[in-house]
């Protein structure tokens, strides 16, 4: 049975292309949608504007996992940030239950991310004088996301 509300720290990530160990992250962020609208003003109508629905939007997915000195993801925010090569990935997020000894096989939920390219790369602030692991973040744009719920 699963918990209700479900953790938010047990999950995985895939993403397209990438090894299974690319993919250890300990923290995902911006899955979320928007809806834009355009105000419109009706002449002798002052008690409020009409907001009319025109597109959705998202926030960029911010992925952290401890610094890898070598690795294929860090290989893919150069190509597309230093060099303006730009090779585009889906991912899937899935959100695990812990209740279940095999539930890398069976998600609670998992998000379909689409058309993903990184926008930004960078580490935490070295400081002597805390003990605190070094931190990569990457930020990616993409196009949308689906949410499912496997079986």
């Amino acid at each position: 049975m699963a918990f209700y509300p479900p953790v938010g720290f047990y999950f995985k990530v895939s993403i397209d292309g990438f090894p299974e160990a690319e993919a250890d992250f300990q923290e995902v962020a911006g899955l979320v949608m928007m809806l834009e609208t355009l105000a419109l003003r009706e002449g002798g109508e002052n008690r409020f504007t009409h907001q009319l629905p025109l597109r959705t939007s998202s926030d960029k997915l911010v992925l952290k996992r401890g610094f890898k000195v070598s690795s294929a993801l860090h290989d893919w925010c150069s190509q597309a940030i230093g060099e303006f090569s730009f090779s585009p990935k889906d991912l899937d997020i899935f959100l695990l239950d812990p209740a279940l000894p095999d539930s890398l096989h069976n998600p609670l939920v998992a998000w379909h991310v689409v058309h993903a390219y990184p926008v930004k790369w960078s580490v935490s602030p070295f400081n002597a004088m805390n003990n605190e692991l070094v931190i990569e973040s990457v930020e990616l744009q993409y196009h949308y996301f689906t949410k499912s719920f496997p079986a």
